[in-house]
């Protein structure tokens, strides 16, 4: 089987590369029609040469982004590029970018039909008011016009990864607002908002730092608050109708929240944070194992969301008591919702996480409670051996006396 690539070299000419692939006994290599490894083609060093002019550019428009330089940023760009620029160097220096790093990934790619013209893949590494942090990275496409020593940038693309979808900086203009432990960020038309969500933000960082597993808090909670519009386009948009907010891993240890300001009021606010904020806090950068621990990932979200109110105040009890009474089949694993499920049926299976985490934590107190939730969703110990781990008791026991007490709850 043989794959025919067509590279254009600096000059314009058309290098073709014919790649094989042999499998002897199962090895697997590749080689090219000259005879010579892939790495030493002439197309190859041409392709480089490229990219390091590339990157240049890209090192160039990074000083210029951090120095908060708008000509410099965009003297790299074509002028039809200047407009989408202009709005992303305005979002990041908003959001009081502290780290900038652009690193090519792989080489540049002829553009099919526009001779002269190059995407290349970039990795962009960035921090956002914390200077020292560890950085998030994304993975954006951009487009390059063939220009001598100095290739011009055309386009930055959407990043549109399959784990976060685009971030609120690449596509919107924002507005924010920086505490000492969140930044805020909204669209210009939701800006007077901002005081008051920068001090609910504040509150509920003080609560979800308590829930930190991994040594530290993060150095900044990154909260962006949606519009009917951004809802549907901030990282990827498409969550089920019953979503108030969300935590998106973003790499670099971090997590960035997202709130839907359509139906929100204030008390539901503060309450949402917590839960949001304490995902940030206590889930891994890898995501946790699955379906099966739904109900403690969310469960611990929402006891820090309940705000230390007693159970028979909890503001889904009733939902709870629906569902329990209504064939719940006494399962913990399993209880979370469809995305298609009504917002009653949706309370109902938060409470339930919630009621669990909650007797645990009234037994066992929450320093062993943090250590079965980090066997559990960290460490991917399965619930028999964190169990006899964190509170020295067989987990089936332990599933029951949850179930009992969740029963008990709602009667």
């Amino acid at each position: 089987m043989f794959l025919v690539v067509v590279v254009l070299l600096g000059c314009g000419v058309p290098a073709v590369l014919v790649v094989g692939v042999i499998r002897e006994n199962g090895a697997r290599s590749t080689f090219s029609r000259a005879g010579v490894s892939t790495a030493d083609d002439p197309a190859t060093v041409a392709a480089r040469a490229l990219a390091d002019r590339m990157t240049t550019q890209l090192n160039r428009q990074s000083t210029a982004l951090l120095g908060g330089d708008r000509a410099g940023f965009l003297a790299v760009a074509d002028p039809a590029a200047h407009g989408d620029l202009r709005r992303r160097f305005a979002a990041l220096r908003e959001l009081k970018v502290t780290v900038w790093r652009a690193e090519p990934s792989g080489l540049p790619a002829p553009v099919i039909g526009k001779p002269g013209e190059w995407r290349l893949l970039v990795r962009f590494q960035y921090c956002f008011v914390a200077p020292n942090c560890r950085p998030s990275p994304v993975l954006i496409g951009t487009r390059w016009r063939e220009n001598g020593d100095q290739p011009r940038l055309v386009a930055l693309e959407e990043s549109k990864s399959v784990e976060t979808g685009t971030r609120p900086w690449e596509i919107s203009d924002l507005a924010v607002a920086v505490g000492a432990r969140t930044i805020v960020a909204t669209t210009p038309a939701l800006r007077g908002k901002l005081p008051g969500l920068l001090t609910q933000a504040e509150a509920a960082a003080k609560v979800a730092d308590g829930y930190a597993l991994t040594g530290s808090p993060p150095d900044r909670y990154r909260i962006f608050y949606a519009g009917p519009t951004e809802w549907q386009r901030w990282y990827g948009g498409d969550r089920p109708e019953w979503t108030g907010g969300y935590a998106v891993t973003v790499g670099g240890g971090h997590h960035e929240v997202v709130l839907n300001a359509e139906g929100l009021s204030s008390s539901g606010t503060d309450d949402l944070l917590r839960h949001e904020l304490t995902h940030a806090a206590s889930l891994p950068e890898r995501g946790y194992p699955g379906k099966t621990t739904w109900w403690l990932v969310e469960g611990l979200a929402e006891l820090a969301g309940a705000g230390g109110q007693a159970v028979d105040r909890y503001e889904g009890i009733a939902e709870v008591r629906k569902l329990v009474r209504g064939g719940w089949d006494g399962q913990l694993a399993g209880v979370n919702p469809a995305a298609d499920a009504s917002a009653e049926r949706v309370a109902g299976s938060y409470g339930v996480g919630y009621l669990a985490v909650r007797h645990l934590v009234d037994r066992y107190g929450p320093q062993r409670l943090l250590a079965f939730f980090k066997a559990v969703v960290h460490e991917r110990d399965t619930l028999d051996v964190a169990a006899e781990q964190a509170f020295g008791e067989k987990w089936t026991t332990l599933h029951d006396e949850c179930v009992a007490y969740i029963r008990a709850a709602t009667a």
